[in-house]
Parts: C-alpha cells; sequence; structure tokens
C-alpha cells in the first residue's frame, strides 16, 4: 500500500515543478517606451505644425477675492517657435512674450527694448510662462519609466520626467498618462529641491485641429489650497506662419 502512496507523491511534485518551469519560462510583457509615450502625450495635447489657439486663464485666489480672468493668444511653429499676445485685460494688449529655443523675451509698448525672462517666472496665477510657451516635453526631459496606477477609473503609466538642463520650465514633472489612447491625465511639477509645486489635471477632451485634446487644465498650488488656475483653450487652428514673426527685429516693429 506505500508504493502507490510514494507514486502519488511524486506525481504531484513532477505536476508543481512543471508549473514553475512554465511559470518561470512564460513571456514577460515589455514596460512601454517611455520616450514613445511622452511623444505621443505631446501630440494630443498641441499640433506638432503651426498653430494659433486662444487660451483663456482664470485665477482664484485663497482668499476668495473674486477671480481674475486674461485672455492669451498663441502662435507656435514646431516645439521650439511661440509667439504669445495678450488679449485682454485691455489695460495689457500689445504685451507680446517671444519664445525661440528655449529662451524668452518680454515685450512692451512702453519699453523699448525687449526684456529677458525666464520660463520658470510666473505669467499670471498658477501658469508660468513656459506652461504656455513651451510644452515640449520630449524634448526638454528625460523620462523614466514607474509603471502603472489607476487614476479616476482611468489605467494609467506613470512616469518620471528629468529635466536636460536648468534652462527648461520645472526640475522634474510626474506624469500620468492614459493607458488606452495615450493621452495626457495628469501632472505633478518639482523644484529641484524635489518640492512639489503644483499639480496639473488634463480635462473636457474635445476635437480640436484634426485630433482630440485636452481643452481645459486646471493647476493647483501644493502648498497653498484654493490657489487655481482654470486654462480653457478655443479656435485652435493650424495656419501657417512665417519665420520671420519669430525674431526680436520683427516684434520690436510692431510695437
Amino acid at each position: 500500500m506505500k508504493a502507490p502512496f510514494r507514486l502519488s507523491k511524486r506525481l504531484i511534485h513532477a505536476s508543481i515543478l512543471a508549473a514553475a518551469i512554465a511559470t518561470a519560462s512564460a513571456p514577460v510583457a515589455a514596460a512601454p517606451d517611455p520616450v514613445e509615450l511622452v511623444k505621443l502625450a505631446d501630440e494630443a495635447r498641441f499640433p506638432q505644425t503651426s498653430f494659433q489657439v486662444d487660451i483663456d486663464i482664470e485665477s482664484q485666489s485663497a482668499d476668495g477675492n473674486a477671480p481674475e480672468s486674461r485672455r492669451y493668444r498663441v502662435l507656435s511653429k514646431g516645439n521650439d517657435d511661440t509667439v504669445i499676445l495678450t488679449m485682454e485685460p485691455v489695460s495689457e494688449r500689445g504685451q507680446i512674450l517671444l519664445m525661440h529655443d528655449r529662451n524668452l523675451w518680454v515685450f512692451m509698448p512702453a519699453v523699448s527694448q525687449p526684456v529677458r525672462l525666464s520660463l520658470a517666472q510666473r505669467l499670471t496665477g498658477q501658469v508660468a510662462n513656459g506652461d504656455l510657451a513651451r510644452a515640449n516635453f520630449a524634448g526638454d526631459y528625460t523620462p523614466t519609466y514607474v509603471g502603472e496606477e489607476t487614476l479616476d477609473g482611468d489605467q494609467a503609466y506613470v512616469l518620471e520626467l528629468n529635466a536636460i538642463d536648468g534652462s527648461v520650465t520645472y526640475a522634474k514633472v510626474k506624469y500620468w498618462i492614459r493607458v488606452d489612447d495615450d493621452r495626457p491625465l495628469k501632472a505633478e511639477f518639482y523644484a529641484l529641491s524635489g518640492r512639489l509645486l503644483k499639480t496639473c489635471l488634463y480635462e473636457d477632451f474635445k476635437t480640436m485641429a484634426g485630433a482630440v485634446r485636452p481643452t481645459r487644465l486646471v493647476m493647483s498650488d501644493a502648498l497653498k489650497a484654493g490657489e487655481t488656475s482654470v486654462l480653457t483653450y478655443s479656435e485652435m487652428t493650424p495656419r501657417p506662419l512665417p519665420a520671420k514673426l519669430f525674431t526680436k527685429e520683427y516684434l520690436k516693429k510692431l510695437n
């Protein structure tokens, strides 16, 4: 009676060993390419050719005062040339921002020469100059794949983006990209010290300029609860833009 029992134990052990070998040899899904993910998310946010878009920004302070509203018109050609025209308030109309590569200048009607600015400087509310002037995550950051998380019911890739140098808007970005369609869902922006500066939610996806894009961004201060800026994108239109538009000499003439 003992022999069959020993045989049965041997069969069980063999089955367990075979299952373990099969599991170990099963192919493991490769991690997605973080560089390609960031590129696709960039393409979801903006056309990669020249275009124009209007951006309304409403900023709310924590003190409960009336929100501050501004409107800008952005003219962009590729990833390295952008002009931002202040449309509202009327008192600031004529103020122009020019970005070429990662260099940024402001032109003001009352000042004869353009003034050099930083991409990280605040434009209005929670919005930095670079948030409007340069949205080229693929060109400004080195991404690393961290893993996957569920974010408000959506499965998302999580990436860590580290600035390629000190000239870009933020030192580090934590970025959530939806698995289903490679569209951006959320970003956290960090200072060089590692301090969280603000968060951004990408919302209200609609078709603009031939693709489904986020038309509403909600930026919230990470340190001051209630300090938020809502950016609403409209009238995004592909259009040819001459190279001379993105030069200091040309914009001096406009002013």
